[in-house]
């Protein structure tokens, strides 16, 4: 199946240094996600639809009289496919206004911009930046995406995920679900297309949920009466049993033949409610349980009879943890995966993973240290790294020695006994 959209959920860049400025029961912090979607424009031009969604949490908010204020500019620069020429560009700002500081730092909370370009069909190199006036961090993104031509029809657009739809003095409004994220085991998968026609017709819509592996796990099919022009369609898909993990929704128009006349893909991340948001790979997260359960517990889930089966062994394991069921939010769970996040962004070397290495072991299992007293630059050793854990009155030597940041523990400073024993 052909992949027309090279999506990015983007992160901040992170730095050693992170570690000691560490903040717990935090989560990795998505500056902001992005779609890009094709419509039928004027003439044999496409319209072409660009979402920038950022969370309140993702950008600095100031006090103000009238509660809290954040600010951030936003461009998005369309060169061709090779970045050789700039085609066109839109930089516009946006404010946020929260009257409490609590709705400041929830993930739930977003801003929405948008922004339509005129372009003719055809692939593109496509830029975003995001810049928060206030701190001035600076995010950036690159994608190549293909603009859909719809000279040939009937044809479809591009496949909208929708998070709110509503009627406001009868015009449908419609809010899109930009970070592609679908809690499936509580929430619908709700969707929009336009269908383009010449005539009027009866045609057939499929919606396929396929895997990683592009494996049909799931098909409806709807049938459709259109017009001439432009016709809105929406669809839900409920009852939705998926794995934690990434999926796509591909959607297929099809003539009373059954004849293929056009596709849209749609990539989105099946997500459990109360499960942290960085886990989208069941079976990487089941392998990083390491440093807290045993092997027994973790081979009860890897043995699971299926994919599902795993999925509910896995948030059981979890949910013994869960001081305060009735809340969606498990502390111990989320911490555990923001560290092994948080590993993987500081440690990961050429060769490991960061939640594979020492150093990522030990910062799992004990948490942030209270000093790193680095030593990169050495003329008589190799670089090493001393970490202070002040309470445990203990320290940790790193070594490096290969010299690519494979940074090994010394056998004189070993993690063994009860300091192996995850500490929240």
């Amino acid at each position: 199946m052909k992949k027309i959209i090279l999506l990015l959920l983007l992160t901040a860049g992170f730095s050693l240094a992170q570690v000691e400025n560490y903040s717990q029961k935090s989560e990795i912090i998505v500056k902001y996600y992005q779609d890009f979607l094709s419509f039928k424009g004027d003439d044999d031009k496409t319209r072409l639809d660009v979402f920038i969604q950022v969370p309140y949490n993702a950008v600095q908010f100031v006090k103000t009289g009238q509660g809290f204020e954040a600010s951030y500019s936003v461009s998005v620069s369309i060169y061709d496919k090779d970045k050789n020429n700039l085609i066109t560009e839109k930089i516009w700002n946006e404010k946020i206004v929260a009257i409490s500081f609590e709705l400041t730092s929830s993930p739930d909370n977003f801003n929405l911009g948008h922004r339509s370009f005129e372009l003719s069909p055809g692939l593109y190199n496509i830029s975003t930046s995001l810049i928060d006036n206030d701190s001035r961090n600076q995010y950036d993104s690159e994608n190549l995406y293909e603009v859909k031509s719809f000279k040939s029809v009937p044809s479809l657009s591009s496949v909208m995920l929708v998070a709110k739809k509503t009627v406001v003095e009868g015009s449908t409004k419609l809010i899109p679900n930009v970070s592609r994220n679908i809690l499936t085991d509580r929430d619908i998968l709700s969707t929009f297309i336009e269908v383009y026609s010449d005539s009027s017709a009866k045609l057939f819509v499929d919606y396929q949920i396929l895997d990683e592996e592009e494996i049909e796990l799931d098909k409806v099919t709807t049938k459709i009466d259109v017009s001439k022009g432009s016709n809105q369609i929406f669809n839900n898909i409920d009852s939705l049993e998926l794995n934690l993990g990434k999926y796509y929704l591909k959607v297929t128009l099809r003539d009373s033949s059954g004849k293929e006349l056009d596709y849209s893909t749609k990539s989105f991340v099946s997500r459990w409610y109360g499960v942290p948001r960085s886990i989208t790979d069941l079976d990487k997260a089941v392998d990083q349980m390491v440093y807290i359960a045993n092997p027994q517990e973790i081979s009860y889930i890897e043995d699971a009879t299926n994919r599902l089966e795993k999925a509910k062994r896995f948030v059981a394991y979890w949910n013994k943890y869960d001081s305060n069921p009735s809340d969606a939010y498990n502390p111990v769970f989320n911490e555990y995966y923001y560290r092994v996040s948080m590993a993987n962004a500081n440690f990961t070397t050429y060769s490991t993973e960061g939640w594979r290495s020492d150093r990522g072991m030990v910062f799992i299992i004990l948490g942030p240290p209270d000093n790193i007293d680095r030593h990169p630059f050495e003329y008589y050793a190799k670089p090493y790294e001393v970490w202070q854990y002040y309470n445990l009155n203990k320290s940790f030597l790193f070594q490096d020695n290969t010299g690519f940041g494979d940074y090994r523990l010394s056998p004189d400073t070993p993690l063994y006994g009860d300091l192996y024993r995850f500490r929240y």
